[in-house]
This record gives C-alpha cells, sequence and structure tokens, in this order.
C-alpha cells in the first residue's frame, strides 16, 4: 500500500536526450521521485537505456509502461505531434502526467488533453521547468513587490544551430521548428510576467526553404499597451536572454531557460543612479539548483497532498493559443492580420 511519504513511482515514454540527460537525472535527485520504469518502440534500446540510467523495468512499447499497475505518473518527452495520444492513453490508464511542452499541436488538441486528463482524475503539467527555478521566483516576487516600478515590457529571445534535415526539431509534420520549440518560451515568459493574455499580436516568420519549418520567428504581443517583444531561431548563435522592463528598472535574466544545474546563475537589477549610463546595478546569485529535480518534487509533492500542480494544464492551452495567432498573423490568415 503507498502511503504518503513513499516517492512517486514514474514511467518515462521513451528516450529522448531531454529525458537522458537532464529530466531524468534531475528527478532522481528528489526524494519523492522514484523513476521505476522506460519504455521505448526498441526493446533493446529500452533496456539498454535504462540500465545505464539505474531504472529497474524497460518495456518495448509504451502502452506496455501504461499497462504496468506500479507506475504512477508518466513524463513525456516524445516528437510534438505524440503528445495528446499518449497524453491521453496515460490519463485513460490513471497516470498523472508531465509532458513536453509545447503539450500539443494546437490549441484544440492541447484543450483535449486537458479534458481527458480531468474526466480521467489525474493531474497535468506542461514542463515549463524554469518557471520554477529560484532565479525566476525572485524575478516574480520583484516585480510583484515593485521592485522595477510598473512592468511594461519583457523582451526576449532564445536560439540555437541546427541543420540536420532528420531531426525533429526540422520535420514541419513533427511540430518542428523554432517557436514551437523554443519560441514557446518567451511567449510564456511574458504570459506568466504579465499575468495575462495578450490582446494583439504582430508576427513575422522566415521560413527555410528545405524544411518548411520556421527558423526565424519574431512578434511583438500587446497586453492592453504592455508589450512583449521575443524572437527565437533555429539557424543562429546559440544564445538566450531575458529582460522585464519597468517604469523605475530592469531585470536581465543572463541564463533564462537552459539553467545550469552545476553552476550559480545570476538576474541583474539596474534601477536608480544616472540612467542609462551609469545606473545603481545589484547582482542577485543563486547557489546551483537543477530545475529539472524541483520540477519533479513540486509534481510529486501534488500527486500526493492531492493539491493543484504548479502551472495549472490550462495555462498550456492559452500558450498553444499565442502560438497559433504568432503564425497567423505572419501567415496573414488571422481576421484582421494584414496579408503577408
Amino acid at each position: 500500500m503507498t502511503t504518503m511519504t513513499d516517492p512517486v513511482r514514474w514511467g518515462v515514454l521513451g528516450s529522448a536526450a531531454i529525458a537522458v540527460n537532464k529530466v531524468i537525472p534531475g528527478m532522481q535527485k528528489a526524494d519523492n521521485c522514484e523513476i521505476l520504469g522506460l519504455a521505448s518502440r526498441d526493446a533493446g534500446r529500452a533496456a539498454e537505456t535504462a540500465a545505464a540510467l539505474g531504472i529497474d523495468r524497460s518495456h518495448g512499447s509504451y502502452q506496455a509502461l501504461l499497462d504496468d499497475p506500479d507506475i504512477e505518473a508518466v513524463y513525456i518527452p516524445l516528437p510534438n505531434n505524440l503528445h495528446a495520444e499518449w497524453t491521453l492513453r496515460a490519463a485513460e490508464a490513471g497516470k498523472h502526467v508531465l509532458c513536453e511542452k509545447p503539450i500539443a499541436m494546437s490549441a484544440d488538441e492541447a484543450a483535449t488533453m486537458v479534458a481527458g486528463a480531468e474526466k480521467a482524475g489525474v493531474k497535468l503539467m506542461e514542463a515549463f521547468m524554469y518557471r520554477l527555478h529560484p532565479s525566476w521566483v525572485r524575478v516574480r516576487d520583484l516585480v510583484a513587490a515593485g521592485g522595477i516600478g510598473e512592468l511594461r515590457a519583457v523582451h526576449g529571445f532564445f536560439s540555437y544551430t541546427n541543420l540536420d534535415p532528420a531531426n525533429i526539431r526540422n520535420i514541419a509534420e513533427l511540430g518542428g521548428g523554432g517557436l514551437m520549440d523554443i519560441g514557446c518560451y518567451p511567449v510564456n515568459v511574458a504570459r506568466m510576467m504579465f499575468g495575462a493574455e495578450p490582446t494583439d499580436v504582430r508576427a513575422s516568420v522566415h521560413r527555410d526553404p528545405s524544411f518548411g519549418t520556421d527558423s526565424l520567428t519574431s512578434a511583438v504581443l500587446d497586453f492592453d499597451g504592455r508589450h512583449a517583444v521575443l524572437s527565437c531561431s533555429t539557424q543562429h548563435e546559440p544564445y538566450q536572454h531575458v529582460q522585464v522592463l519597468g517604469t523605475e528598472g530592469r531585470l536581465s535574466v543572463e541564463i533564462p531557460f537552459n539553467i545550469p544545474p552545476d553552476l550559480p546563475t545570476h538576474i541583474t537589477r539596474a534601477s536608480g543612479g544616472t540612467r542609462p549610463v551609469a545606473p545603481d546595478v545589484e547582482v542577485i546569485e543563486f547557489p546551483p539548483a537543477d530545475q529539472y529535480q524541483i520540477q519533479g518534487e513540486l509534481f510529486s509533492a501534488a500527486i500526493r497532498d492531492d493539491t493543484p500542480v504548479p502551472t495549472p494544464p490550462a495555462d498550456a492551452v492559452d500558450n498553444m493559443r499565442v502560438i497559433e495567432a504568432i503564425f497567423a498573423d505572419a501567415d496573414g490568415t488571422r481576421p484582421g492580420s494584414p496579408g503577408r
């Protein structure tokens, strides 16, 4: 019989790099998480990966893992086009679900997933792990306390270079492209910081002529007179940065998303002094913290305590709506948007 102090028993659907290199090792540090099983469509690969990670059970199909009665929750790092199918199957099997971002291929698909989880009585969360890191908790607290005056703008940039035609990030039908893979982060940041949904969206997209996926996307999200400006690229030097700007100061988050688990991280607050040449600058340092460990701990605690997950599943639907609006404006298919 499971008790309140027993760790939550997790299964992982797939052996994606994000799971093997980051999420599983992070969750294995958490006292309230036990990674009990791992599944792959290749039984040999499942067994090999599980053994390398110290996971007791391996399964040669995703459904076999869902049929394991000892598994309580699953983490889904599958390609974007498989998120809905396997989230719904997991929910039907009575498993709680932590699903990689973006949660779905569309807002309607995401809403179906949320409804399926609610009907099954299981918890569902999109894996935007950065939100739970101490640095972002401090950013939200500083803004809420008026530490930069009234919040007026958020600027975000996220990029890497990937020119491999076989990589799922460059395959349109699998949900590839910059906005779905990494642009979803600055979209999420903007909505989180303003605590609202954009009232208008303007965007421009450049698509790779070979892949058909967006290789450079930029957007301006209007939050009733406050703006979020974001760009993302899959064919740019690796870089990421977020600035949060108010009427009396600004915050810079140096590594907002791929926060290293083994190094100190920093945010910088500039306010007062002689601006813009010599503002008063405060650098706030955070000791190493593994955002994937924190995500696993908080989700597992919500299961054991039967409390809401840290980020409500409806947030994933709203994030997808903004992603769709960005593409629609850039393509000239949004009502009232200029033709492109």
